[in-house]
């Protein structure tokens, strides 16, 4: 009984964790850019029983018992397909028309100052800086990276952006003069490889090298005759790849393994107490 306990309480753990991962691929559905999470399992180590040698039967199946201790998330992929575009007619909404390219985004990283993530949401606005200078932001308010790195600096008195099929934001103003500044676009060739920081944002894992890549195996920044490979549009957004219906089939199903689990340490407590009762 205590052998049915533990294989139920380690799955139960498991379990939970994947309810987390759809729980959150729900919460975010309506979240620009955001790409799907999708939990795998896999089985712990088994102990083989082999009682039935004599047993003369064809099977399929091994030979004897297996006993199982349970199952564990093997693992958290992401789903990086394309999502669908929203019409937004919004000059700063900027959204990928094809897979693989991200935005470079500066986010703040404590001690080291910033760090550059890559994100798929376009949601980009405009907030002042000293000296009537105007910095580009996103949705979350982390500065907008250039194609050398830096944060994307103007005067804040823009009547209107523009965006060049190459990933070239124009900034007019209504003198008619403009600026322009080559947005920071990469492409990554192995997304798998990321390390996932949060909601949107995937960066550089701090031990790519030991996992056997270059980071030109990885991810390839879009500068020079490469602009002519970004597919890019303005006053739109990307909309999640999450799909309610399969997310819900999910939990449902989910929340079933985690009921059977519950019972099974239920009954093995019962049965427990009726050998404990016996005299």
């Amino acid at each position: 009984m205590l052998r049915t306990m533990i294989t139920a309480t380690n799955t139960l753990g498991q379990l939970q964790s994947q309810i987390d991962t759809i729980s959150n691929n729900i919460a975010n559905s309506n979240t620009a850019g955001y790409k799907a999470k999708e939990a795998t399992f896999s089985e712990l180590l088994y102990q083989q029983f082999n009682n039935d040698n004599l047993d003369p039967t064809v099977r399929n199946s091994p030979v004897g018992i297996r006993y199982g201790v349970g199952a564990y998330l093997g693992q958290i992929q992401t789903n990086f397909a394309q999502g669908g575009l929203q019409a937004t007619d919004r000059d700063l909404d900027l959204a990928f028309t094809k897979e693989k390219q991200y935005f470079n985004i500066l986010m703040p990283d404590g001690e080291n100052g910033q760090r550059t993530v890559y994100s798929r949401q376009g949601d980009f606005y405009v907030t002042p800086v000293d000296n009537g200078q105007a910095m580009l932001v996103n949705g979350d308010g982390y500065a907008v990276a250039d194609s050398n790195g830096d944060a994307i600096y103007f005067p804040d008195n823009v009547s209107n952006f523009s965006l060049s099929k190459d990933g070239t934001l124009g900034v007019n103003y209504p003198d008619g003069d403009s600026l322009t500044f080559e947005l920071g676009i990469t492409e990554i060739q192995t997304p798998q490889v990321m390390e996932h920081v949060s909601d949107t944002y995937i960066a550089l894992p701090s031990n790519f090298d030991q996992l056997g890549y270059n980071q030109a195996d990885i991810l390839i920044d879009l500068q020079g005759a490469a602009r002519t490979e970004v597919g890019i549009t303005n006053g739109s957004l990307e909309l999640s790849n999450v799909n309610l219906s399969t997310e819900m089939s999910n939990l449902i199903n989910a929340q079933r393994n985690y009921q059977f689990s519950s019972r099974a340490i239920s009954i093995a407590d019962q049965m427990l107490g009726l050998i404990n009762g016996i005299r």
